[in-house]
This record gives structure tokens, C-alpha cells and sequence, in this order.
């Protein structure tokens, strides 16, 4: 499938709980016009709020709602909002320098080091040579994981002793990265959670060490979400922004609620741009996110 088909594919349920409760507003409403529009912004706003678009995103599609009323369908309105709303989202700037290093961060269960598996498939399939960087001193699987991918994607492939220091695994792991030429060093690190200062500042340090190796590192600090814990998300990423100079967001598991409209929160409340999008389990359901493609595939989903 395209991208955008298993983009279709993996919002079918946010689009059921969005977009198809939209399109069914006017039923049932009083005959009375003033009154009947009314109660269609009442029924739009829980509808946005059940879908997790959020707050603040819900209070400006309402207020764009309230503007267009009589002059445009609400099905129109709410998708060309939806589109300004996330615009800053996509791809990340272009960046000149070599290794280019990427820092992977998050909560455990997110699906952080499955994230950096995908990612580093989509950077070798556009042509990056890489080195992955296990980081995560403390979980054996998810070394080993990351170890299989690599090999996969023929990757050069940095860990270090169970419970050695992260920030010297990350400096060898680019150090190694400038010896042999590679233009992207793609660091895992381990899950941690936004309440344990302890770890936070093992992160601050990582990103310390990563800036004496080649200036400006990292380049891009991704973090993980998990669209299905929605709202409770935004609590994670705010004290990550605090500490982890977060650069960009991966939303995963988009397929596995109807709530994917936390994409439009995390975009408004947060000023942080989605990077990429997990819709699925398979190899390639880890996609770059398009806001225009990601609005297209809400409002023309696989019923």
C-alpha cells in the first residue's frame, strides 16, 4: 500500500469517531435555525473533545465553526482548520552536518526502540548511512533488538556493558560515526519516566557529551508518544520539552484508538511537530507525517 492508503487504514477509527459523527450533525436538530445551530456547536465540541483534538484546538475550531455558520458545510470548515492547525508539522529541516545525530527519547512501552528500527529503515531506504547507537544500558532485549535491526539494514551497530555510562556509549557510538563517514548516528536511549529526575538529567548529560562530539548535536531529538494513552501524553511530553530539548514528535499506535486526534493537540499545545506516525505493526507502517495527507485520509477513510 502507499502511504497514504495505510494512512487511511490505520485512522479508519478516529475517522468513525471524528469525521463520521460530523457529517451526521444535522440531524435531528431543532427546526428553528438559530437554535438548530446551537445545538450543532454544542454537538461539535464533544465531539472534538471525544476525539481528543484537545482544549485549545477545540476552542479555535469552534470559534471558526461559529464564523462560517450559513456560509460554508461544517465538514469543510473543520478540515481546512485542521490543516492550519498542524502546518508546522513534517519533515525536518535539512541539515549539512555529518554525522548527523538523532536522539530517540520516551516513556517505556511507547514503542521507542520498534520506532528506531522503522526509522532507521526509512533513513537507509533515502540513501543514509548509518550508525545505531543502543543507549540504553539497562534492557538486554531491547539491545538485542536494535542489534537485528541493524544487521537488517546494514547498519553499523555501537553497545556497551550492561550498566555502563549512557553519554560514553553515545560519544563512541559518534566518535565511530566521523572515523567511517556515516551521515546519520541514531541514538536509542533508555525508557524513562518524565517524574524521575535521575534519569532526566542522564538524558541532559547524553545531549551534552553528543554537542562536544560534533557541534550542534544532536541534531534532531525525536520523542515517542503513544496515541492511545491520548491527553495523558501531553503531561509526558511537556516535562520532556523541559529537559530533553525535544526537536520533533513520533506518534505511534495511531491505528489502535479512535482518539488519533491527540496529532492536532500535540501540534497546537504543545508548538512541537509531529515528524513521523505508526499505523500499524507491520515493517512499513512507520510513515512521515504529512499534515495534508494525514487530514485527506480522516475525511476519505476505508469504511
Amino acid at each position: 500500500m502507499s502511504v497514504f492508503e495505510r494512512l487511511r487504514v490505520g485512522l479508519r477509527r478516529t475517522a468513525e469517531q471524528l469525521v463520521g459523527r460530523i457529517d451526521g450533525l444535522s440531524a435531528g436538530h431543532s427546526g428553528d435555525p438559530a437554535a438548530a445551530a446551537i445545538e450543532t456547536l454544542d454537538d461539535l465540541e464533544g465531539i472534538l473533545l471525544e476525539a481528543d483534538i484537545g482544549v485549545t484546538a477545540t476552542a479555535r475550531l469552534l470559534e471558526v465553526a461559529r464564523g462560517q455558520a450559513g456560509h460554508a458545510d461544517l465538514r469543510t470548515v473543520v478540515k481546512a482548520e485542521l490543516l492550519r492547525l498542524l502546518e508546522p508539522s513534517g519533515p525536518a529541516p535539512l541539515n549539512e552536518a555529518r554525522p548527523r545525530v538523532v536522539l530517540v527519547v520516551g516513556v517505556n512501552g511507547t514503542g521507542k526502540t520498534t520506532t528506531v528500527g522503522r526509522l532507521a529503515r526509512l533513513l537507509t531506504l533515502s540513501g543514509d548511512r548509518l550508525v545505531i547507537c543502543a543507549a540504553d544500558t539497562f534492557r538486554a532485549a531491547a539491545v538485542e533488538q536494535l542489534e537485528v535491526w541493524a544487521h537488517r539494514v546494514d547498519a553499523d551497530f555501537v553497545r556497551a556493558r550492561p550498566g555502563a555510562d549512557p553519554a560514553a556509549v553515545v560519544f563512541d557510538a559518534i566518535t565511530a560515526g566521523k572515523a567511517r563517514g556515516r551521515d546519520v548516528v541514531l541514538v536509542d536511549t533508555a525508557g524513562r519516566l518524565h517524574t524521575r529526575a535521575n534519569l532526566m538529567d542522564e538524558l541532559d548529560k547524553i545531549r551534552r557529551v553528543a554537542g562536544r562530539a560534533v557541534p550542534g548535536a544532536p541534531h534532531e531529538t525525536l520523542l515517542v508518544l503513544d496515541a492511545t494513552v491520548g491527553q495523558n501524553g501531553l503531561a509526558q511530553a511537556r516535562a520532556f520539552l523541559e529537559t530533553a530539548g525535544v526537536t520533533g514528535i513520533v506518534l505511534t499506535k495511531l491505528d489502535g484508538t479512535a482518539k488519533g486526534g491527540i496529532a492536532v493537540a500535540i501540534a497546537t499545545e504543545l508548538g512541537v511537530p509531529i515528524r513521523y506516525v505508526g499505523v500499524g505493526e507491520q515493517l512499513d507502517d512507520l510513515v512521515p507525517f504529512s499534515p495534508a495527507e494525514y487530514v485527506d485520509a480522516l475525511f476519505e477513510p476505508v469504511w
